[in-house]
C-alpha cells in the first residue's frame, strides 16, 4: 500500500527514531509499503520518520545510478533493507554533491558527507550486516540514517542559505507546492 509521505514541518522528521525488534508487528508489510511508496514517488531511499513511523529502519535502492556509461559501479544492484543501523566509521576525505527528499519536494541543495561509510545493520531477515559503502551508495545510506536521528537537508546548509529556503519549505508544509505523490501535512491533512 502507498502510504503518504510526511511533508517538512512535522514533528516526527526532526525525532530521534527508536530501534525495533523481530517482534515489531506488521514489519514485512511496512517494508513492502516503503518500497511501493518510494518507487510511486521516484525515490531512491525512504526512512520510516518519512512514512509517520519513529522508528530505525529505512529501504534504499540506488541502482539507477549505477546504470549508464557514467553510472556509479557501486551502485549497481545496491538495494537494501537496513534496521537499527549504526554507522560506525566515517572517510575523512568528503564529495559535495546535490540532494533532494521526498519530504520537501522542489529543493536541492548542495550537501558535504564522507565519500565511504563502514556500517552495520540488520537486514529484512534480521541478518546482521557489517559493510563498507563508498560513492553514490554511502551518500544515500547517509541521506536516510540522517532521517533516523532527525536531521535533514536543511541542517547541512549555512544558517543564511537556510533563511533564503524559509518561504519554500513554510510552503511545502502548507501543502502549496505541487507533488507527484500523496502527502501528509504537519496538520494532519493528506494531499
Amino acid at each position: 500500500m502507498i502510504k503518504p509521505i510526511v511533508a517538512f514541518g512535522d514533528p516526527v522528521l526532526k525525532s530521534e527514531a527508536e530501534e525495533i525488534d523481530q517482534d515489531y508487528e506488521g514489519l514485512d508489510k511496512l517494508i513492502s509499503d516503503m518500497w511501493e511508496t518510494m518507487y510511486e514517488a521516484d525515490g531512491v531511499g525512504l526512512a520510516a520518520p518519512q512514512v509517520g513511523l519513529s522508528i530505525r529502519i529505512f529501504v534504499a535502492d540506488g541502482s539507477p545510478f549505477g546504470e549508464g556509461e557514467d553510472g556509479d559501479p557501486d551502485c549497481l544492484n545496491f538495494k537494501r533493507v537496513m534496521i537499527n543501523p549504526v554507522i560506525f566509521e566515517s572517510s575523512e576525505e568528503t564529495s559535495v554533491m546535490e540532494e533532494g527528499c521526498l519530504s520537501i519536494p522542489g529543493i536541492r541543495e548542495k550537501v558535504i558527507r564522507p565519500v565511504s561509510i563502514k556500517i552495520e545493520y540488520y537486514n529484512e531477515k534480521w541478518d546482521l550486516i557489517e559493510e563498507e559503502l563508498h560513492g553514490i551508495a554511502a551518500r544515500i545510506v547517509q541521506h536516510e540514517y540522517d532521517h533516523l536521528d532527525g536531521v535533514m537537508i536543511p541542517d547541512h546548509i549555512s544558517p543564511v542559505k537556510r533563511r533564503l529556503l524559509n518561504g519554500k519549505l513554510r510552503d511545502i508544509g502548507l501543502g502549496k507546492i505541487p507533488v507527484g505523490y500523496r502527502m501528509r501535512l504537519p496538520k494532519g491533512k493528506v494531499r
